[in-house]
């Protein structure tokens, strides 16, 4: 994979076990391994058998760490497994940002076009909390993305990219026109990619990556009815969680959104999200052909 951000950070093998050897030498003599990932916010490497290290890429995932413990802290106890931070790390070795060890959890990603049973109950147990949370990061009105939804709807059209723009655009339009949220906000996740999602047998056992999550319009975590699921089981899944038909339009706008802003950013250097945007795209009907 190559380099995904200009201010992207150089991390490998070599790094990581300075670092760990320098702050946290109980460890030292744990074997690294990178792991192969779609995230766009983190180096992870393997830690032994029972640990993972997570490097932010950029400056601005350092203050994802504090973000997903507080907002894990709020939640308490949920259906799946959640990350465990088991130490953080100071800058050093010429790496200038903080850094986390966690826990390491068993599962495997989700792949698109498979089942994941428990999806729609995790949703939903999410969304019951009543505590107080911060906003989430995608849990405002799709008005405020809709510059740069429709941006990328022109720049994804420039390229060979065999995407249907008119398409795309009728898809946002009637999200935008659907009514907004008035109900009270919701917990939610905020980033159910399948590589988030992990599985043990089919089942959803874990989930990874709570920075985004907070309250606001629940209608972001319904966006795995596109990015993982199939025409053959979006029904269930639409049955399961319940939601209004305009929360039901704006989760689609969610999808949309957030796959024609990654297609034209990572087409290139991140195969797993950019085939995961495309995949999103081929389920809403604004890709003319496959890859």
């Amino acid at each position: 994979m190559g380099r995904m951000h200009a201010d992207e950070h150089a991390i490998d093998t070599t790094l990581v076990r300075r670092l760990v050897h320098g702050q946290f030498p109980r460890w030292a003599g744990l074997p690294i391994t990178p792991l192969a990932s779609g995230g766009t916010v983190n180096a992870v490497y393997r830690l032994g058998d029972s640990l993972t290290v997570r490097l932010p890429l950029t400056e601005g995932g350092a203050a994802d760490i504090e973000k997903e413990r507080r907002a894990l802290a709020a939640l308490g106890e949920l259906p799946v497994a959640v990350p465990a931070v088991v130490a953080v790390g100071e800058p050093g070795e010429g790496y200038p940002l903080p850094w986390a060890v966690h826990g390491w959890l068993d599962g495997s990603p989700a792949l698109e076009g498979r089942p994941a049973r428990g999806l729609a109950e995790f949703v939903l147990a999410v969304r019951a909390n009543r505590v107080a949370g911060p906003p989430a990061r995608r849990g405002r009105p799709l008005s405020t993305v809709d510059s740069f939804a429709r941006e990328a709807i022109d720049e994804l059209s420039r390229t060979d990219e065999p995407f249907d723009a008119a398409a795309a655009r009728a898809v946002w339009t009637e999200a935008l026109d659907a009514p907004q949220w008035t109900g009270a906000p919701c917990w939610v996740h905020g980033d159910l990619m399948p590589s988030n999602l992990l599985l043990r047998d089919g089942r959803l056992t874990g989930v990874l990556d709570w920075a985004t999550a907070g309250v606001g319009d629940p209608a972001i975590d319904l966006i795995p009815a596109w990015n993982l699921l199939t025409a053959d089981t979006r029904g269930a899944f639409r049955d399961a969680v319940a939601p209004d038909d305009a929360t039901w339009a704006r989760g689609r706008g969610r999808a949309l959104a957030m796959a024609v802003i990654q297609l034209p950013y990572y087409r290139h250097t991140n195969p797993v999200i950019s085939a995961n945007a495309r995949y999103v795209l081929a389920e809403l009907g604004v890709l003319t052909s496959s890859r």
